[in-house]
């Protein structure tokens, strides 16, 4: 095969892949409905209750979900579309050496669960990330969230394994295929932030304006 035959053929497997990823979103967009609304408002509510007891949310997942849990908290202490104060939100997967500390010495299993045992106070909401359903992580750190006294939502896929019945309230990403789930995760995400934002400052959390005002001189 020459090089330019080969260009061709991936130039031909490209738009194939490119069709089929547009089309696999696309059905799992049209399975979205008003239990997915819910699910998000519920969470946004639940959130926005508990910043206004000086509460924070704490969000945490493995692998693609790490780096969305650390998505949704810099939307939310940094900006989404509004300037703002930061919102209270910590990522749990962020601090490599607790992460690994505990890893070490308790087992990867405690690494979310002894941060929620450590920061967690009943004012708080845990957000936990899980494309499966069944990351042993994240159902340890509903545990230790419960022990606190927090409120405990998900972001999950699947059927929603065994996350589903430890929860408040779940959006179940409708898709069996991982890079959909996390899309569908991202994409809802974003909507929290939306909501939150929007609602946050109408309800005074975040300034009356949304923009935060330099402090006046001495």
């Amino acid at each position: 095969m020459t090089s330019h035959e080969r260009r061709d053929r991936h130039y031909e497997e490209a738009t194939e892949a490119f069709a089929a990823t547009v089309n696999e979103l696309q059905t799992a967009l049209a399975n979205l409905g008003a239990a997915h609304c819910q699910a998000v408002y519920d969470l946004a509510r639940a959130v926005l209750a508990g910043w206004e007891r000086g509460g924070k949310l704490l969000v945490c997942g493995n692998g693609g979900s790490a780096a969305d849990s650390q998505h949704i908290v810099a939307e939310l202490v940094g900006r989404y579309l509004v300037d703002r104060p930061g919102f209270a939100a910590i990522a749990l997967s962020t601090n490599t050496s607790t992460a690994t500390a505990v890893g070490n010495d308790y087992g990867f299993a405690q690494i979310f669960a002894r941060q929620v045992t450590a920061l967690g106070r009943p004012e708080d909401i845990l957000l936990v990330i899980s494309t499966s359903g069944n990351s042993p992580n994240c159902i340890a750190a509903v545990a230790a969230a419960r022990n606190v006294g927090m409120a405990v939502h998900g972001f999950l896929g699947g059927d929603g394994g065994q996350l589903l019945p430890l929860v408040d309230g779940a959006l179940i990403a409708p898709s069996n295929a991982t890079p959909k789930i996390q899309e569908i995760h991202i994409m809802m995400g974003h909507l929290l932030c939306r909501l939150l934002e929007q609602w946050g400052i109408a309800d005074g959390l975040a300034g009356s304006n949304g923009v935060q005002k330099e402090p006046a001189d001495e």
